[in-house]
């Protein structure tokens, strides 16, 4: 899929936890920021469990979590980067989280926003799915429709200067039926150096040390496409 053929300018994505994105599309932000795109990212948790470490305290790992992505978001060239600051392993998609989440649509008005998959995957692979990131993406999908394009839901927001917003296209990472496939053969290094910056979760290895394993897996989801590596999401349409 050529991103440059669509006219949109504005993108969000909107994810459990920091390295969600670097792990699950950096590569296609990294394209999209190169081709001059608007990207921020909306963060749900505060990133206060993510570490065997029992001799950190959570507020001192959330910090560092928090430094951690504002530095992979500098590495990819993204616009901004928003702390809802729900706590780590606890989140749930109520409508406080959908409210915040329709906010930070309302303030940026991005044209796609991506998105966690908001089901568990029982297919035999790595895990079930975490909680988080289930809840993530159904709040995700309910701040894009109708929460963020209705002037009536949570009418607060209007008062506080957030104009609706109508998202044109949600795209969902982690879709077992993708139907959307971004080349980031040109940008994968940039992608695995955002990954790099996470060192409370890649162990500090080195952006050469993780780079042959993000490749390894841009390159199975690539097969078939004539891409060498490409990230793939679900497409959901919402302008007409």
């Amino acid at each position: 899929m050529s991103t440059a053929d669509n006219g949109y300018s504005r993108g969000m994505v909107v994810i459990a936890h920091a390295d969600d994105a670097e792990y699950g599309c950096s590569g296609t932000v990294a394209k999209l920021c190169a081709e001059g795109w608007e990207m921020t990212y909306v963060l749900c948790t505060d990133g206060s469990k993510g570490s065997s470490d029992r001799e950190i305290s959570e507020a001192e790992l959330s910090e560092t979590r928090r430094r951690e992505q504002i530095s992979a978001g500098e590495a990819l060239g993204l616009k901004d980067v928003a702390f809802l600051g729900y706590a780590d392993s606890y989140l749930e998609p109520t409508l406080g989280l959908r409210k915040d989440i329709a906010r930070e649509i309302r303030r940026y008005r991005p044209d796609v926003v991506i998105c966690q998959y908001p089901m568990r995957v029982l297919d035999g692979g790595w895990g079930v799915g975490h909680p988080d990131h289930m809840a993530a993406g159904e709040a995700a999908l309910a701040a894009v429709f109708p929460t963020a394009r209705d002037h009536m839901t949570f009418p607060d927001l209007m008062k506080d200067g957030f104009e609706p917003h109508k998202v044109a296209e949600v795209w969902i990472m982690g879709h077992p039926e993708p139907d959307v496939f971004v080349d980031v053969t040109d940008h994968m290094e940039t992608a695995v150096k955002a990954l790099a910056e996470h060192t409370t979760q890649t162990g500090g290895r080195s952006w050469e040390d993780l780079l042959p394993r993000m490749q390894e897996w841009r390159r199975r989801g690539s097969v078939g496409t004539g891409m060498l590596y490409s990230e793939s999401f679900k497409k959901i349409s919402f302008r007409r």
